[in-house]
């Protein structure tokens, strides 16, 4: 068995919905975290909450929540600290894809961070 730890990144510059990460073919995904935070420049704070939403798509179609989030300007002003979107560690299958879209546009910052496990090769 064969695991390698990864994280993935994407600045939401549009409303768009956003693929964050997609799980590789033969792989089982165990994703520790998911961060977000407010990535606008100095002393331009967020002005309202941005919405943040997770999905998770299967191979079959199916979309899942997996978070809505309301991130608020950090109490500098500027750049927010990291919120943890996970609250437990959440495994992912191959072809599963994590998507994200945020309510405002070049607000928000999101890191996925991950184990990606193979599976074990036996040779005789």
């Amino acid at each position: 068995m064969s695991n390698s730890f990864i994280n993935k990144k994407v600045d939401l510059t549009t409303t768009n919905v956003t693929t964050l990460y997609t799980v590789p073919s033969a792989t089982t995904a165990i994703i520790k975290s998911i961060l977000a935070s407010n990535d606008t420049a100095s002393g331009g704070g967020l002005d309202a909450p941005v919405q943040l939403t997770i999905t998770i798509t299967n191979s079959s179609g199916a979309v899942f929540s997996i978070a809505f989030q309301k991130l608020i300007q950090g109490a500098t002003g500027s750049s927010g600290d990291p919120v943890e979107i996970l609250s437990r560690t959440l495994v992912a299958e191959t072809g599963d894809i994590i998507k994200v879209t945020a309510s405002v546009a070049n607000k928000i910052h999101v890191i996925l961070s991950a184990m990606e496990v193979l599976p074990r090769t036996v040779t005789t």
